[in-house]
């Protein structure tokens, strides 16, 4: 499994990025938000991937961020229909910050005027998303909360990221709530109580 690649950027285009790791060139597919991001960036570059496995291909899909990275992942894995072109072509129309404010207020109409997205599909993403995991639920309490509390939106993240990974809503809560109550007085940040998740897992 490739985690992430960090090199020198050789080649961008709007659908995809060429990282030169080691002399090595590594293709992903990216959606435009991260070419907007990473295209004619100076130097090193990290990206964060997701490599998708099928009996023809493997293809390896890149994120600027962990956010479109996590609801990449989501899309696939929560809502049926959606593969991996799709879910790239929902991060390419809209940013994930509008996205969630679009599922949380159930428009189908915006959401559907995401290529490639008609209404039959928006429709099924603001049901599976709030049926099947209540991540609306969580994306809606975190909007008030987590703009002025760092902490609050560390552990809003780390519990969407874990839900991605496919925990429940509940697991993720309780486990997420737990660690916070562990911590000592460093600074909580989403990677590190996403990582003591699946440590204890």
């Amino acid at each position: 499994m490739i985690s992430y690649l960090r090199g020198q950027l050789v080649e961008s285009l709007p659908n995809q990025l060429i990282v030169d790791v080691h002399g090595v060139g590594y293709k992903c597919l990216v959606p435009l938000s991260t070419y907007d991001k990473l295209a004619g960036t100076p130097g090193e570059v990290t990206l964060l991937t997701h490599l998708h496995i099928t009996e023809r291909d493997h293809t390896l899909f890149g994120f600027a961020t962990s956010e479109e990275r996590d609801l990449f992942k989501l899309l696939m894995d929560r809502v049926s229909g959606i593969g991996p072109k799709l879910a790239l072509a929902v991060l390419s129309g809209t940013s994930v910050s509008d996205f969630k404010d679009n599922v949380i207020r159930g428009d189908v109409t915006a959401l559907s005027r995401i290529s490639g997205v008609g209404k039959k599909t928006a429709e099924r993403i603001v049901l599976e998303l709030k049926d099947k995991v209540g991540i609306v639920d969580t994306w809606q309490a975190a909007k008030g909360e987590a703009a002025n509390d760092p902490s609050a939106a560390a552990q809003t993240d780390a519990m969407l990221a874990l839900i991605a990974l496919g925990y429940k809503q509940s697991e993720a809560q309780k486990v997420v709530g737990d660690l916070v109550k562990k911590s000592d007085s460093e600074a909580i940040t989403a990677d590190k109580l996403i990582r003591d998740a699946l440590r204890g897992r």
